[in-house]
């Protein structure tokens, strides 16, 4: 099988590469350059000197397309995060939105039997209701990705999944608003000082976990358009905190700052059921792992 990965050169790109990978699936890269640092962090260069990576916008309908042909499957990344869509909203809309329109028409025009892209908990806006109303433009580009992907199951028949994870953290995670549990895995393994930039209940979840479920819905009877609340575990940034010092108990790891813009409803939304088989580990579990993978990078520099 051949999988194309927009925004593969990512974080959340380098763990599904690793995963799929490890499966003897070829990969097709698209990235607006060959970035492959952060694969080459979480999967060693074997993986990224494997792919076929195509250095492309993921606005430029032609090129996704181009990008699609002769792949079994289409999994989309690519997107730009809260502070960047913030800072242009424009730039956020082309990328978060055209991009995952082309994603769509690079399907249709293919002949690939369905879209895996990644949404976000970001739709949710800071009250909690059960129904998503975002209050940050990337929030308000994932949820309008979601109504076009139902949008394309209603005119094209095209089958989709959209994820919705909150805070996700892990070995190679190094920007967004919610990156501040992966940054402090990392002081922690460093011996060095941290503030989490928030503070707060929101849900985290190691990004193996993330690649394991896009892996489960490669092969997934799905039909219509679906989207899936992905969580992990419900947490406070004490608890991360707590989870830390469980690993490394003299780090130097503390909290500050506003909770995040986001509050999960009281249960999770979305056919759970088309995961079959899949577990989140528990967060102490998670980074204990994440303090340890950056250790071993460290070791071996």
């Amino acid at each position: 099988m051949k999988v194309l990965l927009t925004g593969g050169g990512g974080f959340i790109g380098a763990w599904i590469a690793r995963r799929l990978a490890a499966r003897g699936m070829a990969l097709r890269i698209l990235d607006l350059r060959a970035r492959r640092e952060t694969i080459d962090l979480v999967c060693g260069p074997a993986v990224a000197d494997a792919a076929e990576w195509v250095e492309a916008d993921v606005a430029d309908t032609a090129a996704v397309r181009a990008a699609a042909r002769g792949c079994d499957a289409l999994i989309h990344l690519a997107g730009m995060l809260t502070p960047c869509c913030r800072a242009d909203p424009v730039l956020g809309a082309k990328v978060n939105l055209i991009g995952l329109l082309n994603a769509f028409l690079a399907a249709r025009s293919e002949g690939i039997d369905r879209v895996l892209y990644m949404s976000s908990a970001g739709v949710f806006g800071p009250d909690g209701g059960e129904a998503p109303r975002p209050t940050t433009h990337y929030g308000a580009f994932k949820l309008a990705g979601e109504r076009c992907a139902a949008a394309f199951w209603e005119d094209d028949r095209i089958p989709s999944i959209g994820f919705r994870p909150y805070v996700v953290y892990g070995l190679g995670r190094e920007d967004g608003l919610s990156a501040g549990p992966s940054l402090a895995c990392r002081a922690a393994a460093r011996g060095l000082p941290y503030t989490i930039p928030f503070t707060g209940e929101f849900d985290v979840i190691h990004a193996d976990d993330v690649a394991a479920a896009f892996e489960i819905a490669l092969a997934a009877p799905v039909s219509q358009a679906h989207h899936i609340d992905l969580l992990g575990e419900r947490a406070r940034a004490e608890d991360v905190i707590e989870a830390i010092r469980g690993a490394v108990p003299q780090a130097a790891i503390t909290a500050k700052g506003p909770p995040m813009p986001i509050r999960l409803p009281g249960y999770p939304t979305g056919p759970q059921g088309l995961l079959a088989g899949w577990s989140p580990r528990p967060l102490a579990l998670g980074v204990a792992q994440t303090i340890d993978a950056y250790r071993r990078v460290d070791d071996a520099r």
